[in-house]
């Protein structure tokens, strides 16, 4: 059975992190350990740290499909540390949000990490989205988001120069770091805290053992296999995992339901020349529609300097797939016979061929930006990356919001919890959802 946790309490360097990785030690006779992780996204490594550090006596490993951590949606997202404007006060998502905001910018001047407070405005360009924005201060304010103010034309002129706007939500807490970076710096913690990592491991299998191997009690005090598509093994005495696009896909394996489901949804980002980069100088986002699922294009400045713009959003038919022609016929069979996704595209098609249009002609995305920034034109952009988005819908094509548990059934029931979604963004909240999902696991488990 899963669960979905919908509200909580709280407790009141510029190198790279060296995370090594082990892909070698494939035994006939596996390894055992006390935690057994699976993901190395930015949530499972953020998990695996706050897990160990309460936990130092116990042996953890750390198992990633990849020959890296975080290559996927921690390694290809915007960049943006969110302040936590947008959720409803007092709800999951906006008390891990503004808490995991205030952890992420500690730990980055603990560890030396850099990052940018460049603020971000939110830009009413029609009258009509005036009491939006009103609103939406109100919620910033409720949750406790700081340096939240509203200006006027000229206030937005004084902060973005060449952005042009009647009124501005300004949040001055609002930046921006490599995630990527913070996620490796995670990882570096974990191991330099005694836990292992092991890389190219993508689990195939998820049970309980049925009698101890010849020899030994081993399976009694280690009862869980984990094995991989290459027929290796790993045995525990209890598993996480924190699969993100293949969340879902990791918790059938233990005999759980298939939702709620994820569904990939990609967005493509341009890029603004370098000769233009004078024009932005912080975040620039649109005031969102409450009739629509995501945000809408938007400004972002990088730490590497660039800017981006966008993203669109649509429909990816491969779970890892970043190009438009990317392409897996189990993940687009997954998609598009889901009931769920079914009625949200129902429910949106005017929007959702918008968002397809857009993303085949850059010259559509180019208008809304102007809105924004009128001096940019088309010959300003170029087509730049993309991020695949694990979205979790039910079965009635709600975006599932915030966190799902789910335990393993039968043999394995009671020794293995699925974190089947998290609540976004993952990425600012990821220390604050690392001591939730230890909360969880500790609820659970006799550690």
């Amino acid at each position: 059975m899963f669960r979905v946790l919908a509200s909580v309490s709280f407790p009141a360097a510029r190198r790279q992190p060296k995370v090594s990785y082990d892909v070698t030690s494939r035994r006939a006779h596996s390894a055992s350990y006390d935690v057994a992780l699976v993901g190395g996204g930015i949530v499972g490594l953020a998990t695996a740290r706050e897990l160990i550090l309460r936990h130092p006596a116990l042996n953890f490993i750390l198992l990633e499909k990849e020959k890296e951590l975080s290559v996927h949606q921690s390694g290809h997202n915007s960049g943006v540390i969110h302040s936590g404007i947008y959720y409803t006060p007092g709800s999951l998502k906006a008390r891990l949000c503004v808490r995991g905001a205030s952890l992420a910018y500690d730990y980055c001047d603990k560890k030396g990490l850099p990052y940018k407070k460049c603020g971000k405005l939110i830009v009413a360009v029609e009258q009509e989205e005036i009491p939006r924005l009103q609103a939406l201060y109100e919620r910033g304010q409720k949750n406790n988001v700081p340096g939240l103010s509203i200006v006027d034309a000229k206030g937005i002129r004084e902060r973005e120069p060449f952005c042009r706007g009647i009124m501005a939500l300004d949040s001055p807490h609002t930046g921006i770091v490599d995630w990527r970076q913070v996620a490796l710096r995670y990882g570096q913690d974990f191991e330099e805290a005694g836990g292992k990592v092991r890389t190219q491991y993508e689990v195939s299998d998820i049970s309980a053992l049925k009698e101890s191997p010849a020899g030994g009690a081993e399976g009694l005090k280690y009862p869980i296999a984990i094995k991989d598509k290459k027929g290796s093994e790993v045995r525990c005495r209890y598993v996480l995992t924190c699969g993100g696009l293949y969340s879902d896909r990791l918790s059938q394996i233990s005999g759980c339901s298939r939702e709620p489901r994820i569904v990939p949804f990609r967005g493509d980002y341009l890029v603004l020349r370098p000769e233009k980069h004078h024009l932005v100088k912080g975040n620039i986002y649109p005031v969102p529609d409450p009739r629509f699922p995501f945000l809408g294009v938007h400004f972002t400045p990088r730490m590497d300097g660039s800017i981006w713009l966008g993203p669109n959003a649509v429909l990816a038919f491969k779970r890892e797939g970043y190009k438009v022609y990317d392409v897996n016929v189990r993940d687009m069979a997954d998609a598009l016979s889901f009931r769920g996704l079914q009625k949200l595209v129902l429910r949106n098609i005017t929007y959702g061929v918008g968002e397809m249009y857009r993303g085949i002609f850059t010259g559509a995305q180019v208008k809304i930006l102007q809105k924004y920034i009128p001096e940019i034109s088309s010959s300003d952009v170029l087509r730049g990356p993309s991020g695949v988005r694990a979205q979790a819908l039910d079965r009635d094509g709600n975006l599932v919001d915030d966190f799902v548990f789910d335990g393993g059934v039968g043999d394995v029931g009671g020794r293995v919890l699925h974190v089947r979604n998290a609540p976004s963004p993952a990425a600012t909240s990821s220390l604050a959802i690392g001591e939730m999902i230890a909360d969880e696991v500790e609820s659970r488990f006799a550690l």
